[in-house]
């Protein structure tokens, strides 16, 4: 398969492209490097990105940004920017996808545990991925040609402990491999309209 990936370059990313990269064509886009760039927030660069890459036969998200602050000190802005990037990046991404991906294609998007488990400072966070899960559950319905949609939802991965380890207290880390065996089973199986919660 041709795979297209955004932020194939991230944690988790390098290791979902290094694992899939074994059996298929990978084309890795991300906002600064990969092979194309690619602006999540700008609905005509997610458009220019599809245009140089051409039909696919999946494509993945793993990017996305949200601002963490305690809610109190959270400006509209601060919300409408998360939801600009990762939210609606996410929502165009698809819209966009649906163009370029060959029939029995699949798109999968990437949440996280503070949709389902939110910690202090989350509250921007929690609504994005909360939204995308629900976003998932109501395309697959409306997807034609075979198309497929799910959600990644990694919990706090063992490669980041260090540096997110203190936000999440009590939690357990996840292993790498169950998160990219995530992302696997999104692409190479046959689910459709799944939020797959990786949490454990």
């Amino acid at each position: 398969m041709k795979i297209l990936i955004i932020g194939g370059h991230g944690t988790i990313g390098s290791a979902v492209s290094s694992a899939l990269s074994e059996k298929h064509e990978i084309i890795i886009a991300g906002r600064s490097k990969g092979d194309i760039t690619v602006d999540l927030a700008q609905a005509d660069s997610i458009e220019a990105m599809f245009g140089k890459v051409g039909k696919v036969d999946a494509v993945i998200c793993i990017a996305g940004a949200v601002v963490w602050a305690p809610l109190v000190k959270l400006t509209e802005n601060d919300f409408y920017n998360g939801i600009k990037n990762k939210m609606m990046g996410q929502v165009n991404l698809v819209r966009t996808a649906l163009n370029f991906i060959n029939p029995k294609g699949s798109i999968t998007l990437t949440t996280g545990i503070l949709g389902d488990y939110p910690v202090y400072m989350t509250s921007a966070a929690a609504l994005i991925n909360g939204g995308i899960n629900s976003f998932v559950k109501a395309v697959a319905i409306e997807l034609e040609n075979g198309i497929r949609i799910n959600a990644v939802s990694p919990g706090m991965v063992e490669d980041s402990v260090d540096r997110l380890g203190s936000y999440f207290p009590g939690y357990n880390a996840v292993t790498m491999e169950r998160t990219v065996n995530g992302y696997i089973r999104s692409v190479e199986g046959r689910i459709t309209g799944e939020v797959i919660r990786i949490y454990q």
